[in-house]
C-alpha cells in the first residue's frame, strides 16, 4: 500500500523537529514548542499534544505557501516535500535568498540538491542533527 506523499513530507518534518510540550530554546537560541513552532512562544509555555499537532499542520501549510510562491519550476512530490521541510526549518527569508532556490529556479536541479548540506550550521557551528536533516532532505529531493 502506497503512503500519501504529503504525509511522507510531514513525517520528515516530525522526525527532525521532534515534539516538546514545554517551550525550549532550539540550537539557534529561538524559543520553540511542539514540532518546531516558534510564533508567540514564551518562556515556560506548555501545550497539549493536540495543540502541537495543530500548530504543525498550520506551520507546514505556511511552508507550503512559501515554496509555492518562490519556486518557478516544476517539482516532483519528493522535491516539493524536501523543499517544504527545508523552508519550515530555515524560514522564508533564508529560503527565498538561498543559492538552493536560485539554482533550482535556473533549472539546475542537481546543483540545487547539493546546496542542502550547506545549511548545517547554528550559531556558526556545525550541528550534527542539522546535517542529518539536510542529508535526509537531499535524499528526499533526489527521490
Amino acid at each position: 500500500m502506497n503512503e500519501n506523499p504529503l504525509y511522507t513530507g510531514q513525517k520528515l518534518t516530525e522526525q527532525f523537529e521532534g515534539c516538546e510540550l514545554t517551550a525550549y530554546q532550539d540550537s539557534g537560541g529561538v524559543l520553540t514548542i511542539g514540532y518546531g513552532h516558534t510564533e508567540g512562544v514564551t518562556q515556560g509555555m506548555t501545550c497539549t499534544q493536540e495543540q502541537a499537532e495543530a500548530w504543525l499542520l498550520s506551520d507546514i501549510q505556511w511552508a507550503v505557501s512559501v515554496v509555492q510562491g518562490a519556486v518557478s519550476v516544476a517539482l516532483t512530490q519528493n522535491e516539493f516535500n524536501a523543499l517544504v521541510d527545508f523552508a519550515f526549518n530555515v524560514g522564508s527569508g533564508n529560503f527565498q535568498s538561498s543559492t538552493l532556490l536560485r539554482d533550482l529556479n535556473a533549472g539546475d536541479y542537481a546543483l540545487a540538491a547539493l546546496q542542502f548540506e550547506r545549511w548545517d550550521l547554528a550559531g556558526g557551528q556545525i550541528v550534527a542533527g542539522l546535517l542529518r536533516r539536510r542529508q535526509a532532505e537531499e535524499n528526499e529531493f533526489n527521490g
